[in-house]
Parts: structure tokens; sequence; C-alpha cells
């Protein structure tokens, strides 16, 4: 499928891509920024590997790439940056617009079974097959066989779930404030009701966290979570990291949670501990 860059702006010595594509699986067209490290513009015939960052609610591409600052650690490392829209745009479904937690912005990263949202709000398949392969179709620096993802909220729940529905497909995972356990919180009630609808609660548990890392079988578990003191959302009891956790527990590996003191839900808590992540996805992607 053929990329068009709309923007090409200069980044740590690299290039940050806004780019859009037409995207089956969504139906309609997409938006979403590459950041292509200096080594990948310098000699364009070097591979790099890609990190995947996932938004959360009411994101689009746009903030992870303008304000994770990501972009640092990824330039002295080498790594390309995939920063994803958070849902179809513009398909006119009623309601889509209604609600911050719901329908645009709010694709939850996967693919709903309950009509009329299934016509297009297939964001697990879009972020698991059609986006990385347009990506690594139409940007040959990008090294398909290399790839980690990680997110924010929402973003982080879909991190996770992308990581440990497809074990060894990412080379790593972390998340900052993940939805880690989206069955029990208010959020993950309403998007998986709308989505999949309230009676079918094992595909719910196809795409929670919590119940997947129970039944998880492959490459040990090295899991970064960061989540700050101050987050409303997590005194809310909407991300529900410990449960995540706990249910870890036995597993091969580890899940390190960070707790990070005074620090909140947003981006300023993102750009402080950008570097801990790309550098944590470097020690797999670089190996």
């Amino acid at each position: 499928m053929a990329v068009t860059t709309k923007a090409t702006i200069a980044s740590f010595g690299g290039q940050l891509l806004k780019c859009v594509h037409n995207a089956s699986t969504t139906n309609c067209e997409m938006g979403f920024n590459l950041y292509l490290p200096p080594q990948a513009t310098i000699n364009p015939l070097r591979k790099v590997p890609l990190l995947i960052y996932l938004a959360g609610l009411t994101c689009t591409g746009d903030n992870g790439a303008e304000k994770g600052f990501f972009q640092h650690a990824a330039s002295q490392r080498g790594i390309a940056l995939l920063f994803p829209d958070t849902s179809p745009r513009g398909l006119n479904i009623p309601g889509e617009d209604d609600s911050y937690d719901f329908g645009s912005g709010a694709g939850f990263y996967v693919d709903a079974t309950k009509e009329p949202w299934s016509q297009g709000y297939r964001m697990y398949s879009y972020i698991a097959s059609e986006l990385p392969r347009t990506v690594f179709d139409n940007f040959n620096q990008v090294d398909g066989s290399r790839v980690s993802v990680f997110g924010h909220s929402m973003g982080g729940h879909g991190a996770l779930t992308l990581f440990l529905k497809n074990p060894g497909k990412y080379r790593s995972v972390s998340a900052f404030a993940p939805i880690a356990n989206p069955s029990s919180c208010d959020w993950g009630r309403k998007a998986f009701g709308g989505y999949f609808g309230d009676e079918d609660k094992a595909k719910w548990a196809e795409h929670d966290a919590t119940e997947l890392v129970k039944t998880y079988d492959g490459p040990a578990l090295d899991v970064l979570v960061d989540v700050g003191t101050a987050d409303n959302f997590y005194k809310q009891g909407q991300l529900l990291p410990e449960n995540f956790q706990k249910a870890a527990q036995g597993k091969e590996g580890k899940v390190n949670i960070r707790w990070q003191e005074g620090y909140d839900h947003s981006y300023y808590t993102i750009a402080t501990f950008a570097d801990d992540h790309v550098n944590h996805a470097a020690r797999y992607l670089l190996e």
C-alpha cells in the first residue's frame, strides 16, 4: 500500500515523517508518524530496528512524536520509531464522536466484533499486521525482523496485549501507566462491552493483559512499567497494574513496576522516563 509523506521534520539528527495511507483493515485513510534516526538517513542502505509506540485515549500519532521525546535515545541507539493513530477516523458511525473513551481516539487496539463497530474498528489487525507491513514495504531502512512495542495508558494496554498474544513477534515490551486489567475497570468495561458485547467475556479475556499473562508461554518476561504515584487515573482504579503483576507471578522472568514519586498520567512523566524505555527496547533490538 502506497504511503504519502506530508511533512519531513529534522529531529535529533534524523527525520520525523508525517505520513498517510489508505488502510483496508480500518476502511479509511490513516495517519502515522515515523522517525528515522540519523543512522538510517545518512546511510539509507543500513537497516535499523523498529520500536512501535501506542498512544492513549484521545490521542493521535502526533502526541508521542511531538511530546514523548523518544527521538533523543532513539537517535543515539539507531532505532526507528513508529507512532500510529489510536482509531479509525471519519467512518461516520453514529456515536463515534460522542465520548472521549469510546469510538474516535479510543479504538483500544482490538478488532470489534459487534456491529456497527466491526465495519472499521479493527485496530488490533491494523497495528499487528497492516501498518508495519506498509512501513516495511515503503521504507527499506526499517528492519522488519527486529520489532518491539511500548505504549501509554490505553496504548500500554495495547502494547502488553500485542506482546502477550504473539510470543516472539516483538522482542520487548514496556508501558507507561497501562490499563493493565481492562475487564475490571470502567474504561475497559465500556470499550469491551461496546466493541465485543457485554456477554462475550471470553473475547474480553483475549484482550486483557492480566488474563493473557496467566497462559503466556513465550520467551522469559522482562516487562518495564512506570506508574506515577500522583496519577489520578491510577487512584480511580482504571490502571490496576498490581493485578497484572500478581497474575504474572510464577512466570519465567519479571514484571518490573517502578512507582515514580509525584509523577502523574501526563506526557511530562513520559518524557522524563522516555530514555529508559527506549534503552529497555534497545537491549533486545540491538543484541
